[in-house]
């Protein structure tokens, strides 16, 4: 655990919060005029993919707010394992 505070932590919560809600926008604008016209089963095929997309970043993301890497260290990989 670490003592003294870093600015990853508020910078990550703050672009996170900006990315998602640009990346929600920009859903919200144009999907429907590609899928619009499509059924409502394919439609909800798309936007649930759609919304569970953003996750796959997610891990690398919250390692770096914690660690400032991009991959866990190696006691955790193994620790994982």
């Amino acid at each position: 655990m670490r003592e003294t505070p870093t600015w990853r932590i508020p910078f990550g919560i703050v672009s996170l919060f900006v990315l998602l809600m640009l990346y929600g926008v920009t859903i919200a604008r144009y999907a429907p005029d590609i899928i619009g016209q499509w059924s409502g089963g394919a439609q909800t095929v798309v936007y649930v993919v759609l919304g569970l997309i953003w996750l796959l970043p997610l891990k690398r993301f919250l390692i770096w707010m914690e660690t400032g890497r991009w991959s866990a260290p190696e006691a955790q990989k193994e620790k994982a394992d």
